[in-house]
């Protein structure tokens, strides 16, 4: 369902499906682990209708995201015992909602955040904040291009240190010239 390889063709799809499918794929690392315990996603998903996307290609986009949500709760949890985790859980919260141009779909963590010294730079390719070897930097470049380029929509980020980061993620309602 996550890749949809015979679905290369733009076409309606169910936006929350996508999503599940995806929280499924990363389950392996939501799950709680001995040194911290799991992942909390708080759903709050709303009435969409069917979208008119690319389907692999949007699931992408929510892999980046969420992964990259996973890896900034593993540097907050760095230096924390069990107990400064439990006092501050990790969560991510995905959020849905239609209006008469837009499906929105927000992705935020409780992360470290993005200083603001180098948001402006987390679309262009080949940026990472990333150990060698753990990224290259191509993920957040690849998002961007799905969705202002092939889906005509917006993708944006809002940050605060220590708070955490959401995306948002707007794909047209109406279909759109392809």
């Amino acid at each position: 369902n996550f890749s949809r390889k015979d679905e290369s063709a733009c076409k309606s799809v169910d936006v929350h499906e996508g999503l599940e499918s995806t929280l499924l794929i990363l389950q392996h690392r939501l799950k709680a682990a001995p040194e911290r315990p799991a992942i909390k996603i708080l759903r709050d998903y709303g009435e969409l209708p069917l979208v008119e996307c690319y389907a692999s290609q949007l699931n992408q986009v929510f892999m980046n995201i969420l992964a990259n949500a996973l890896d900034a709760m593993e540097e907050t949890n760095a230096g924390r015992d069990y107990e400064e985790i439990m006092a501050r859980p990790n969560r991510i919260t995905i959020r849905t909602q239609a209006s008469e141009q837009w499906i929105e779909i927000a992705i935020a963590d409780n992360g470290t955040g993005i200083p603001e010294a180098i948001r402006s730079r987390i679309f262009d390719p080949f940026f990472t904040t990333k150990p060698a070897g753990k990224g290259t930097g191509l993920g957040m470049s690849i998002s961007y291009q799905i969705i202002n380029q092939q889906h005509q929509g917006k993708l944006s980020c809002i940050s605060q240190m220590d708070q955490g980061t959401k995306f948002t993620i707007q794909i047209p309602q109406v279909p759109y010239a392809k």
